[in-house]
């Protein structure tokens, strides 16, 4: 007989349908996480800080308002955990910059208050890269977060959203929010065993999101499987006055076709060229992945070419993040006396060397970039690559003037939506990750796809030793 999951290692989905039926409640489902926060995290440095006493009034006083026949909804109750790129009204938002360590936020993001007016509660913030500049998931000055699938070696959690992707993998959130402007969503639960989804710009408001390159930027759900992505992503989608990116953009139904299967849509793969480099376990993993897809009846395709390499998107993209992230703190980086993360320095102050003429041409040929890979793609419904070329690694392997980000980068540049689904794992139990590219808000259809793959395998139901009570 199968051990029975641990609570806090429920989808959002079970813990939902466990409090409607009246298994659980609020106060259990908060406890357990608060109670693994206090056991686990000191050595996992998920967050950089826990609302424990308000997290706990907020559950007494959702089990109450339930109790009362006054439920919010399906998610009054369900715990979250939000990126520290996120500003709370009355709470520390730092941004991952030890400098802004009494940065107090006077205001509350619009995807908190969405979340907020579901029922759920806020844990706590979790670590990020500092600015949310870097894929690695490292912070020298407030400290990395340590990869869940390695105790004894201190691994890349990924990044920039590094401790919200530990979190939801240790079972110290059912769920949390990433920010994702070159792979920052992706990344972290590829290399944390998660799904994640990096929606389409204006999909979900910023406004209220610390920015690095407004051009990219976007929130989005980190999450155990691609049911509760879509759950959370259901919650967050919705235009905003304070985001003029939202105005416009229909909201979706992301359940009305969900579980309806792969069969007949067509996956294109990324050319062989792009195998260069990529770790041998991952690319096993990847080849597993499409022939799972084929067999659930999706026509895979490989291609011959498209119109730029995955490294000639990231160096494009690149030049748009350092402009805009320079614009946004390169004053505080000038000041070579204020104390940062060295390994983040030097990446903002790159664009301080880039003229208005570049950055103004790389928006052009984004356009234009744009165009030619939608005609690329016009028959296929999504494009499928490895999340990141290699499983996570040592800390001290780590090259900063590099990036993981060489097959994620692209979807920004392109303001695509792409998700992310846990593939297989290699030999030394580090998870791997398999990136549906789709269309521009073409959300359902990644999730459909991601959700179908997720039931011919069982990649997503594995746990971290050593983190299970």
């Amino acid at each position: 007989m199968a051990a029975k999951t641990p609570l806090a290692f429920e989808p959002v989905h079970r813990l939902r349908d466990r409090m409607t039926r009246g298994e659980t409640s609020p106060i259990d489902i908060v406890e357990s996480y608060l109670n693994r926060i206090a056991r686990y995290d000191a050595k996992l440095h998920a967050y950089i800080d826990v609302y424990a006493d308000d997290a706990r009034t907020a559950a007494h006083a959702a089990a109450a308002t339930v109790a009362s026949g006054h439920r919010l909804g399906p998610l009054h109750g369900i715990p979250v955990a939000v990126k520290d790129l996120v500003e709370i009204a009355g709470r520390v938002t730092t941004g991952g910059c030890g400098a802004w360590h009494d940065r107090r936020s006077t205001y509350t993001a619009t995807l908190v208050e969405k979340m907020v007016a579901a029922g759920m509660i806020v844990l706590g913030k979790t670590h990020t890269v500092q600015f949310a500049m870097g894929g690695w998931g490292t912070n020298k000055q407030l400290g990395t977060p340590w990869n869940p699938w390695d105790l004894d070696v201190h691994r890349t959690p990924g990044g920039s959203s590094a401790g919200s992707g530990v979190a939801v993998a240790a079972g110290l959130a059912p769920w949390a929010i990433g920010t994702d402007t070159g792979g920052s969503v992706r990344l972290p639960s590829a290399w944390c065993g998660l799904a994640g989804l990096k929606t389409t710009i204006g999909r979900i408001s910023t406004y209220g999101v610390l920015p690095l390159a407004a051009t990219l930027d976007t929130p989005g759900p980190m999450a155990r499987d691609v049911e509760d992505a879509a759950l959370l992503f259901a919650v967050l989608q919705g235009a905003d006055p304070q985001d003029i990116r939202t105005r416009g953009v229909v909201d979706i139904d992301p359940f009305a076709a969900l579980k309806r299967g792969a069969r007949g849509f067509r996956v294109a793969v990324m050319p062989r060229r792009e195998r260069e480099g990529v770790d041998p376990e991952i690319l096993a993993s990847f080849d597993a992945s499409l022939d799972v897809l084929a067999n659930l009846g999706g026509e895979v395709v490989q291609l011959a070419s498209l119109p730029l390499s995955f490294a000639e998107f990231a160096e494009r993209t690149g030049t748009i993040i350092y402009a805009e992230g320079y614009s946004v703190v390169g004053d505080l980086c000038d000041q070579a006396e204020i104390p940062l993360d060295e390994d983040v320095r030097p990446r903002i102050l790159a664009g301080k060397r880039l003229s208005a003429r570049q950055y103004l041409d790389a928006l052009a040929e984004m356009g234009r970039i744009k165009s030619q890979f939608a005609a690329a793609l016009a028959a296929f419904d999504v494009l499928a690559t490895p999340t990141v070329g290699t499983p996570a690694i040592p800390l001290d392997h780590v090259d900063q003037t590099a990036t993981p980000a060489g097959f994620t980068r692209a979807v920004n540049l392109l303001e695509r939506c792409a998700l992310t689904v846990p593939n297989g794992f290699t030999r030394d139990g580090l998870p791997s990750g398999l990136q549906l590219i789709g269309r521009p808000y073409d959300e359902g259809t990644v999730l459909r796809i991601g959700w179908a793959y997720e039931q011919a395998t069982d990649w997503h139901n594995r746990l971290p030793a050593g983190l299970l009570d």
